[in-house]
């Protein structure tokens, strides 16, 4: 019997082939074992107005075979497939599917990932024809889940207000989320999650979509891929991003971190400062010393200079493109820097160039046009073609330099500006290239850490994120603002590839005010950086944050480490053995001590031992803080706070 069942670290999915050999169907997705017995996905009834397909469990289908509910892939004059052969090899099960018709032949991918929940599929398409094939759409996969009204959980917003966590029940029809700006964007991010149980994340860096359909058998089919036309060369195979499926019967958020974990590399994140919220454009090198002198005193490990280094970058108008430093001391200042005790970082934007810039006028066939109408200007800047072979080179090149000529320990990634003016192929080029420089920073420069943004949270994709240390989620640091956002984005990636601030900003959407253990508490929820002017902090800030960045150099292992649960305002880490948890206020107060009240409670998840003791000397059982809950008493003065627990 064509029948395969992949097994990840506690589930496992079995996938078979129809015995008339059309299609690939999933017979079983779940807890080990789950696939011993009558598959749950089985279509059982007769088939009417519809075709077999559609009504069947298809992981991947062409429109020729199932035109009605939802196919995978899109060519012209359609196409049906017919089981060529299985194959195992490296990790991978290969199905292949040949249309000798359409001259097409279609591979479908699954990788279990080591350790993790995680399945990897994909779908490698070789055109056989002696012509170039278009293909519409060519989808990664899709899934079919045992559900007839899905809730589906989704990630959306704008810039400055990422991440917002939402929910909807689907009673019929469809669902569609995405994105055509060339990167994932600011207003989904690419994943989703069914009944908080399956989860779908696609490792793509351009423009996507996310579909979910009630089916009339019963089943929700969701399906996700990059969005074309994609072209074929006689005799080429293209491959599809990769879609992450993951599974959990209790926390699919910690199926997602466990997955997050085993792509990073082992380098410890640190505390970093950055300059842009204090000095803007004016970089002036004295300045910037009297900040690093400040932060070193603080205990900060990292400065990095952002946004204004660079000849000609005097405002949003000028010198991108032309990464050369404005100051002819740049190099000394760096090791000024670094004579501190601190590493240095850089902030670049290598996609982006400006009218007004040297590159510009020497390479204006190097960004996005269309002959005979001037390009989009967006935020004063154009963007570099990166799937030009040239402007590839260049970008290389010049990372190259400014990590040679300099010792730069750290760089900040932007893009700014979403793609316009596309003409064929919407983005291929431009992120496989993408993905080629970071390959190459990592390789030829492996010291260097690279911090991946986008006006904020516009790529932090599972393919950004396996190749970044840590991405940025939003431009709003504001601390109310800052709390959702960073509560969604947990949902979608690990805490250690969380870049957070501190900062004076004030919020865009709750611009409630907040202490500065608040600010330094929600911080500290990922990798702890500060953006505000600490040269306006007075002596009392200073110390306070001085403790609270100590503070957090002693939880950092297993905030970044540990077993990550979300609460209700609050963060639960658990480490081998003890527990950190970060809780913010973000409501009214119990009135206590003025009239009758109790504290506020959180309760814990996933306690090993049977009693734990905090910093006071404190005993509680593990049923204590499981049922009864953690206490914290909220004042005016204390809005967060750090607790940890330590096995007794």
């Amino acid at each position: 019997m064509n029948q395969w069942t992949l097994r990840m670290a506690t589930t496992s999915y079995t996938v078979a082939i129809e015995p008339g050999g059309r299609w690939a169907e999933l017979v079983a997705w779940g807890p080990h074992g789950v696939e011993q017995g009558p598959s749950a996905y089985a279509n059982l009834g007769d088939i009417h107005f519809i075709t077999e397909a559609d009504a069947a469990p298809v992981e991947y289908a062409p429109r020729g075979e199932r035109p009605f509910t939802g196919a995978d892939l899109e060519v012209d004059g359609d196409s049906w497939f017919t089981f060529e052969s299985a194959s195992e090899a490296g990790g991978v099960l290969r199905l292949a599917f040949v249309d000798e018709v359409a001259g097409l032949r279609t591979v479908l991918c699954y990788r279990p990932e080591p350790g993790v929940d995680v399945l990897a599929r994909w779908v490698e398409v070789t055109n056989q024809r002696d012509e170039t094939v278009r293909l519409v759409r060519v989808g990664s996969a899709g899934v079919c889940l045992p559900v007839r009204q899905p809730r589906l959980s989704f990630l959306h917003g704008e810039w400055s207000r990422e991440f917002q966590l939402d929910h909807v029940t689907l009673p019929a029809g469809g669902f569609r989320i995405g994105s055509s700006y060339g990167v994932p964007g600011h207003n989904y991010a690419p994943w989703l999650s069914v009944d908080d149980t399956w989860g779908v994340s696609l490792a793509w860096s351009g423009s996507w979509e996310i579909t979910a359909e009630v089916e009339p058998s019963g089943l929700t089919r969701v399906r996700a891929g990059m969005l074309g036309p994609v072209e074929i060369a006689p005799g080429e195979t293209f491959t599809t991003p990769e879609l992450a499926l993951a599974y959990s019967t209790d926390d699919l958020a910690r199926v997602w971190h466990a997955y997050d974990r085993s792509r990073s590399r082992p380098a410890r994140k640190p505390v970093l400062y950055n300059s842009w919220e204090a000095t803007g454009f004016e970089v002036d090198l004295p300045k910037q010393l009297e900040l690093a002198r400040i932060v070193a005193d603080l205990g900060v490990e990292l400065f990095v200079v952002d946004d204004g280094w660079f000849t000609g970058r005097h405002d949003d108008t000028g010198g991108l493109g032309d990464w050369y430093p404005e100051s002819p001391d740049f190099g000394a200042f760096v090791e000024d820097v670094r004579g501190m005790g601190l590493e240095f970082g850089l902030w670049v934007e290598p996609e982006s160039v400006s009218p007004k810039s040297r590159l510009y006028a020497d390479h204006p066939e190097w960004v996005y046009r269309i002959e005979g109408r001037e390009p989009t200007l967006i935020r004063n800047q154009l963007l570099l073609n990166l799937g030009l072979p040239e402007v590839y080179e260049f970008v290389v090149s010049t990372l190259d330099r400014l990590l040679t000529d300099y010792r730069i320990g750290y760089l900040k990634w932007d893009m700014n500006r979403p793609a316009t003016e596309r003409a064929g192929e919407l983005d291929d080029a431009h992120v496989r290239n993408y993905w080629r420089v970071l390959d190459h920073l990592r390789e030829k420069h492996p010291h260097v850490l690279v911090e991946g943004c986008a006006g904020g949270g516009g790529r932090t994709d599972l393919a950004t994120t396996a190749r970044t240390d840590v991405v940025w989620p939003s431009d709003n640091t504001a601390p109310l603002d800052r709390l959702k956002i960073q509560h969604g984005f947990l949902h979608m990636h690990a805490p250690h590839l969380m870049s957070s601030w501190v900062t004076d900003a004030p919020g865009f959407f709750d611009a409630r005010p907040r202490s500065l253990k608040f600010r330094f508490v929600l911080a500290m929820a990922g990798v702890l950086g500060i953006g505000a002017d600490v040269r306006h902090w007075s002596a009392e800030e200073r110390s306070e944050a001085a403790a609270l960045i100590a503070r957090y150099k002693e939880i950092r292992d297993v905030v970044h480490g540990g077993d990550a649960h979300l609460l209700n305002d609050a963060i639960q880490y658990n480490g081998e053995d003890w527990v950190v948890v970060l809780a913010w206020n973000t409501g009214s107060l119990t009135g206590v001590p003025m009239v009758p009240g109790r504290s506020s409670r959180v309760r814990l998840r996933g306690l090993t031992a049977q009693s734990y003791v905090d910093d006071n000397g404190r005993v509680y059982s593990a049923a204590h803080l499981t049922h009864v809950g953690l206490p914290f008493c909220w004042t005016a003065a204390n809005d967060a706070d750090v607790v940890v627990l330590r096995s007794e």
